[in-house]
């Protein structure tokens, strides 16, 4: 697209209560609240785009994103946004993905079940979610870790591996929430479970166990156990993913699109490590999910290396912001 292209440019704030409150190490997350943007050509063709901010991930708040949105003229040009700072790299990636989708004239992309990996609530209450979802298709689960005391945890986890069936995959996400001696002792648990334990799934990686400022310990731990520890608070902008390769990062890498920065810039920066890249979601609505699915498209082709975080839905009533058309969305607002 001309970057001198003349662009009407609207958004509106949309508030989403979760139907529970999502429990992370970063606390109680109760409502998802966000911006969705629309850039309109000329001759009446639209693109969506969806600003979903992650302030303890580091991005912009709602309402910086809202003041900066308040800042662009209601006709605008491509060379307008993109001078946009990296101190709002979920703004970036919402008025980028709109230009996206105005560019490529991209389809509505559809995800099976079993390429999406659900999210389970924390605690003993996965024992009574993860069935569902399997009878809906999906073979990969994430659930949280450090948000209770760890022997509980353990116990926990060991009655959600062994009820899980075979064929079923477990991630574990600690949000940076563990000590080094926790994250020990979750790894020591993790990498005996195929050895005699035919029981419990095997887990696909342990997601951030330390905070971000503990980076040379999470290099440490990634070379000392079978199981493979996934950056992910690490990693949540274009600047910290190329921080994290520059210091020497050869592990995997959860990168979630929609907080990460320009669609163009972050999409040319995975390539080159696109099979050590695990896409996933900040809880978006079905515009930041298409945006994510046309960036995984564009990342892997149809063969994605894991399966894509992106199993969300389920966590909202529905409320219309959970599928397309957009323009009907759109009107729902």
């Amino acid at each position: 697209m001309d970057f001198k292209t003349r662009l009407g440019f609207d958004y509106q704030v949309y508030h989403r209560p979760f139907k529970r409150p999502l429990h992370t190490h970063h606390g109680l997350w109760r409502k998802r609240s966000g911006v969705i943007v629309r850039l309109q050509t000329d001759q009446g063709i639209a693109g969506f785009g969806e600003i979903a901010p992650l302030p303890w991930f580091g991005t912009e708040t709602l309402e910086e994103a809202i003041a900066l949105c308040q800042s662009l003229s209601p006709v605008c040009t491509p060379d307008q946004i993109n001078p946009i700072s990296a101190r709002y790299p979920a703004t970036q990636f919402g008025l980028s993905s709109a230009l996206w989708q105005l560019g490529t004239a991209c389809n509505f992309v559809d995800l099976p079940s079993q390429d999406c990996c659900a999210l389970l609530p924390t605690g003993n209450a996965a024992q009574n979610a993860w069935e569902p979802l399997w009878h809906a298709g999906h073979r990969t689960f994430k659930w949280k870790i450090a948000t209770s005391p760890m022997d509980q945890e353990l116990a926990d986890f060991e009655r959600l591996a062994t009820a899980l069936p075979p064929g079923a995959t477990l991630r574990l996400d600690a949000n940076g929430g563990l000590t080094k001696a926790q994250a020990q002792r979750w790894l020591t648990h993790c990498d005996l479970i195929p050895q005699g334990r035919p029981d419990c799934v095997e887990v696909e990686f342990l997601e951030q166990p330390l905070p971000p400022t503990e980076f040379s310990a999470l290099q440490w731990l990634s070379q000392q156990y079978r199981t493979p520890i996934a950056l992910d608070e690490s990693v949540a902008t274009l600047s910290a993913i190329q921080t994290a390769l520059d210091q020497g990062w050869a592990g995997l890498l959860v990168v979630k699109p929609a907080i990460a920065g320009f669609f163009p810039q972050l999409l040319a920066a995975c390539r080159p490590h696109r099979d050590r890249i695990v896409i996933s979601s900040v809880f978006e609505t079905a515009v930041g999910r298409q945006a994510v699915l046309a960036f995984a498209q564009a990342l892997y082709g149809n063969m994605p290396p894991f399966a894509l975080g992106l199993g969300t839905d389920q966590w909202f009533a529905a409320d219309g912001l959970h599928q397309p058309p957009f323009e009907i969305l759109w009107n729902r607002l």
